[in-house]
């Protein structure tokens, strides 16, 4: 009997769907049934943490593989997963595709046309896209009171290193050029992994004398994939990530360079000349010293940086808004740096998020 699913791509596209969600329930139950376990047999994993939040780090620790990872799909399915399903009010978004690149434009009723950030998403360079990270462009979107252009740069180990460097390059070419959008109207922003590349990219256009945004953000940016940061040991009970993955990731964009590169770890470059920076870390988060590190070595060259850490936030904290103070926090203060840098008040509300099918 022939597959009706092959016939109704509609249909498919909904089954696909009802298994994911399924699957993220199962895992959700699973996650607060550990967490609610845990504190009634022992305590909660930091004092300060509320029962919400907790259980959605725990399921974030669930979801990220670990052991031998063999393939990019391991990395891949568990992010894609946990963020098909929710989706923001009162944002628009626009598909864009060019010869070179591909993306969309996300706007809220905040947005002033003439304020621009380009977001370049995290995933260790293996995955993400604009869609697993709506959650977070589209209030920053509404904070920053911005249009805000969502790179969907390729990814490893199908597009290693230099690939999202070149797309991240050409798509501020494009704002610049195509789209006639002043360099002093733009800030560059990205997390974890496109945190880094936010830096690699403010780099590869200083070294090539091209101008420089209005500024750049990173939100618990990764800046060095030879992991050797303190933290990497002393928050990996609290945080969600874990060593595995991020050897994976490394490994997969690296291809064999040496990841002290640079462009690859934007720890150990020449730092003077980049534009203002504010930095965003979590202090219960391994990467917590990438950030640090950092912001030393960018003042000691400089640089203009601001570095904030949130209090027992784990890493990409900003994920979790819907529930955590201190998320909501974090990217009001991103949206005032982008205003500060830009000029122009924004004005609007971003509604609240819900769940679909």
């Amino acid at each position: 009997m022939v597959n009706k699913m092959t016939h109704h791509p509609q249909l498919h596209k909904v089954a696909q769907r009802a298994d994911s969600y399924l699957a993220l329930n199962r895992l959700a139950v699973r996650a607060s049934a550990r967490t609610v376990a845990h504190r009634v047999q022992h305590h909660p994993r930091l004092a300060a943490w509320s029962l919400p939040y907790e259980s959605i780090v725990e399921m974030m620790t669930l979801g990220t593989p670990h052991g031998e990872i063999r393939s990019a799909d391991e990395i891949r399915l568990p992010l894609d997963r946990i963020t098909s399903l929710t989706h923001p009010f009162g944002v628009r978004r626009q598909p864009v595709v060019t010869r070179l690149f591909q993306g969309e434009w996300v706007t809220t009723a905040a947005t002033d046309d003439r304020r621009v950030v380009l977001f370049l998403h995290g995933g260790g360079y293996v995955s993400g896209s604009p869609t697993t990270h709506l959650m977070v462009t589209a209030r920053l979107a509404h904070e920053a009171g911005a249009r805000l252009f969502a790179l969907d740069y390729r990814l490893a180990p199908e597009y290693p290193y230099p690939a999202a460097v070149k797309d991240a390059w050409a798509a501020y070419w494009w704002l610049l050029t195509e789209q006639a959008i002043a360099p002093e109207q733009i800030v560059i922003a990205g997390d974890s992994a496109g945190g880094g590349l936010t830096i690699a990219l403010l780099l590869a256009l200083r070294d090539a004398h091209l101008p420089l945004p209005a500024g750049a953000m990173g939100l618990s940016p990764w800046l060095d994939l030879t992991l050797s940061g303190a933290t990497m040991t002393v928050n990996q009970t609290t945080d969600y990530l874990n060593r595995d993955v991020l050897r994976a990731s490394a490994r997969m964009y690296g291809n064999g360079r040496d990841l002290r590169e640079p462009l690859l770890s934007p720890l150990y470059a020449d730092l003077a000349g980049l534009p203002p920076l504010l930095i965003q870390a979590g202090s219960a988060e391994m990467l917590l010293d990438d950030s640090r590190r950092f912001a030393q070595r960018a003042r000691a060259a400089g640089v203009d940086v601001q570095l904030e850490v949130f209090e027992h936030m784990v890493h990409v904290w900003h994920f979790t808004w819907f529930v955590q103070p201190k998320a909501r926090q974090a990217l009001r203060q991103l949206g005032r740096f982008v205003r500060r840098r830009v000029g122009r008040p924004g004005v609007a509300f971003l509604g609240v998020l819900r769940g679909s099918m």
